[in-house]
């Protein structure tokens, strides 16, 4: 007992030791604090079902119990009846931190805060791996399988962090995992006994075989070797410890490409303004006197579902960058400014925010990149946070005339075939064919299609979205006319597309409350989506449908103006947009309630924050599947015993022999009943079967070495007892099955299904009423058949192993060296 409570000790130490490399993912160390308590309470409810001696699957529930108080105390819903006893309202703030996790996940970069939704979901996977690699490492002595959960933990920083994961953590989780090794095999040894040595002397001080020592070396050998061997040779730095790598991209000279920390742009975006908290992200100082938004990405591929982004690709910014001012046209104006921004610790993506189309930059190094199709600055080593950087732009701007004379692109052109493709939408092709019917430019269909986002055919910006009945966003959307910055910037891009003119939705910061001392600061209230459309010899120009009195610090211009503006006209360009006085002027607080731009991506028509799906239909669901999965051994066991008593006893077979002539001269037929031996000793063993499963359920010492005989004289002597019908139905079954074993003949003609429902009606009016419920519900016989069963299946899976690295040891470099030597 002593052994094994030290060995779930060092599991709980280890799974610990393997979570090490989460701290590459937090700022802080509250999730390992949190992490260690919920470990040692699973920890110490191990130990103490092992001491009452509790099955496995009682020490498992045990420590799922364990892990569920633990998880109670450290993150309170203020339901509880004690501090640490979960009630169901307990369980509600568990699915409300889940659901939170979700958005957490998606707005934040590495490292992240300590926030309760992630601390919450942290605990909880390291809980339940410490909960596995228990009943594997002590339950099941299978410390060898338990190295699939650790791997897990592992996996999580790998997946997740921009830059390449830290040896360290690494190489403290494989010495935990080595310690549990170590410890069960010491354990296995010495449950042999004392050691002693030839002559009789007893080693009072543990001392290494050679072999165990050399296992050892080699192991660590193969740790050093996993570490350092990435760091060291060329081109393996993207493997193991690097979670994205760089490639070969297209793009103006030799691209590198991949995926800057594979971040949803759409979830982040929505992530960000989800926060009740503002807080700054950006500050930037320009000598433009009216910049456009600052941007830092866009998504140019739409799908069934919306728009999505796509890996950008690019060469180092270190490089010359392309010169915008070769484009020259008549009405496109271009000048040069200087910005400088510097990026807080609230903003963590591999992205950098810039205003359109840099020209250079400064103080950043050859990390990253830049997409002159996208127009974004990259990386896939660094990420933003804290970064201070100086970049040259050029500024274009445009007069409705001049994007009125730009020629529509070639139907071959790259441009068009990629950012004009569309879902087939049947009521978005006629809105459209609607919209720009009549009109021959590009310029007038686009402006067509800005204009009908207005607050004179119906739309609002509006922090709340109704569901609709088509099946498809867009058109629920188009149908509705209420949504969020997101939704009207896919809309358009959509609708823009659909009439055969590429268009994307860009991302990036409104210019906020305006200028201070320190240049512009900005929240995450400022966060913002917009449409972008591309003109031959003009580029990509932006429009901006979202209303402009949902939006802090929007900006309008020449070429798309305010729609709702009572008395429309053209502005300068950039100048911010005048107040709607068509529209009530919203407070402060409903301003402050429109500044949180909420939406869960980029998605038209997905229904906005206020709008909760409820939360019963999935606790039934969840109670129900429960029920289900704890009926499945009652439900096994019923199957069992109705295969057994499908048959009985006396096996016959019809067959018929001539009698002779009748009365009438006519001759007869006489049926004979002929036992079936085979049938008749079949069975005779599912009967014996079934009552040694009996016995189980309803805990009778059973001992399978004894004949069929001497069991049931034992059963009878101390469980059913001399007198009645149970004593001579347990001596048929057990004479049943002696001669199925070792006589010529079987029994025949006895009821076997019958003495067997006496024999466990007998033995149910003798047990407790716990004993009755398990052996109703979670019988014992069915739940050891599967024990054994994992236990084969998981030997068979380490000889195969054992007999596929005995395979490859004939190719092993040493053994041919010797081989060759040796000739």
């Amino acid at each position: 007992m002593t052994a094994t409570r030290n060995l779930g000790f060092v599991a709980a130490a280890a799974t610990l030791l393997a979570a090490a490399p989460l701290s590459a993912i937090f700022e802080r160390w509250t999730w390992l604090i949190q992490a260690a308590i919920a470990v040692t309470v699973i920890a110490g409810m191990a130990a103490l079902t092992r001491l009452v001696r509790a099955p496995l699957w009682g020490q498992v529930l045990g420590m799922l119990g364990g892990l569920t108080l633990a998880l109670a105390w450290l993150f309170p819903a203020g339901t509880e009846l004690v501090a640490f006893l979960p009630t169901p309202g307990t369980f509600a703030h568990f699915a409300e931190l889940l659901s939170a996790s979700m958005v957490d996940m998606r707005s934040y970069g590495v490292k992240v805060p300590d926030t309760d939704p992630l601390l919450f979901v942290t605990v909880l996977g390291v809980g339940g791996v410490a909960v596995v690699v228990d009943a594997l490492a002590v339950g099941l002595r299978r410390p060898a399988l338990a190295g699939l959960p650790m791997l897990a933990v592992y996996s999580v920083p790998v997946a997740v962090y921009v830059d390449s994961v830290p040896a360290v953590p690494f190489v403290i989780g494989a010495a935990g995992y080595l310690w549990l090794l170590v410890t069960d095999n010491v354990d296995r040894v010495r449950r042999f006994g004392r050691r002693f040595t030839g002559d009789g002397r007893d080693v009072d001080v543990w001392e290494a075989s050679p072999l165990a020592a050399a296992g050892r070396r080699l192991a660590v050998v193969g740790v050093v070797l996993a570490v350092a061997l990435p760091l060291a040779v060329p081109g393996m730095t993207g493997g193991l410890l690097n979670a994205v790598g760089a490639g070969t991209g297209s793009g103006s000279g030799t691209g590198q490409g991949g995926n800057p920390g594979r971040i949803d742009l759409f979830a982040s975006l929505s992530g960000q303004l989800n926060q009740s908290e503002v807080y700054q992200m950006v500050t930037v100082t320009t000598n433009e006197p009216n910049p456009f938004y600052l941007r830092y990405g866009v998504a140019d591929e739409l799908r069934p579902d919306g728009f999505r982004v796509r890996n950008p690709t690019g060469r180092p910014v270190t490089r010359a960058l392309p010169d915008p001012t070769q484009r020259a046209a008549e009405g496109l104006e271009q000048r040069q400014y200087r910005a400088t921004v510097e990026i807080s610790k609230n903003l963590n993506m591999p992205l950098l925010p810039a205003y359109a189309e840099p020209v250079r930059t400064e103080e950043l190094n050859a990390n990253w990149l830049y997409d002159p199709n996208q127009q974004v600055l990259f990386s896939n080593r660094e990420n933003s946070r804290g970064k201070r950087y100086s970049f040259g732009y050029v500024r274009s701007t445009y007069t409705p005339t001049a994007l009125r004379r730009a020629p529509s692109l070639p139907s071959d052109h790259p441009i068009r075939l990629q950012q004009t493709v569309t879902p087939p939408v049947e009521q978005v092709d006629t809105l459209v064919a609607g919209l720009v019917r009549g009109r021959s430019t590009d310029y007038d269909k686009v402006r067509a299609i800005y204009d009908h986002f207005s607050a004179d055919n119906g739309f609002t910006y509006s922090l709340t979205t109704k569901g609709g009945t088509s099946g498809q966003d867009i058109v629920d959307f188009l149908n509705n006319k209420a949504g969020f910055c997101q939704q009207y910037a896919a809309a358009m891009a959509w609708l823009v597309r659909s009439a055969g003119i590429p268009a994307r939705v860009a991302f990036g910061f409104t210019n906020g409350t305006g200028r201070t001392d320190e240049g512009y600061v900005l929240t995450n209230r400022n966060l913002h989506a917009w449409t972008e459309v591309y003109f031959d010899g003009m580029g990509w120009v932006p429009f901006d449908a979202t209303p402009a009195y949902g939006v802090q610090g929007s900006t309008r211009s020449a070429w798309a103006p305010d729609t709702d503006q009572p008395e429309p006209g053209a502005t300068e360009p950039g100048a911010p947009a005048a107040p709607d006085d068509s529209e009530p002027v919203p407070n402060a607080a409903d301003q402050d309630a429109a500044d949180q731009d909420t939406d869960a991506g980029l998605a038209v028509g997905v229904d906005g924050p206020a709008r909760q799906a409820p939360v019963w239909p999935w606790w039934t669901a969840g109670a129900l599947a429960l029920l289900a999965l704890l009926a499945v051994p009652a439900l096994r066991r019923m199957a069992l015993r109705r295969r057994r008593g499908a048959g009985t006893a006396v096996a016959t077979a019809p067959a018929t022999a001539d009698a002779g002539a009748g009365p009438d001269g006519d001759p007869t037929q006489s049926v004979v009943v002929v036992v079936d031996p085979d049938r008749a000793r079949a069975d005779a063993h599912a009967a014996w079967e079934e009552l040694l499963d009996t016995l189980v359920d309803y805990r009778v010492r059973m001992d399978r070495t004894e004949t069929p005989r001497a069991t049931a004289e034992r059963l009878v002597a101390d469980a059913v007892g001399e007198d009645g019908s149970a004593a001579t139905a347990v001596r048929m079954l057990g004479r049943a099955e002696e001669l199925a074993r070792y006589a010529r003949a079987p029994l025949t003609g006895g009821e076997l299904h019958l003495a067997l429902r006496a024999v466990r009606g007998a033995l149910a009016g003798q047990a407790d009423r716990r004993t009755r419920i398990l052996a109703a519900l979670l019988p014992p016989s069915v739940l050891l058949r599967w024990r054994t069963a994992l236990g084969n299946t998981s030997s068979r899976l380490v000889a195969t192993a054992g007999d596929a690295r005995y395979r490859l040891l004939r190719w092993s470099p040493r053994r041919l060296l010797a081989t060759r030597t040796g000739r």
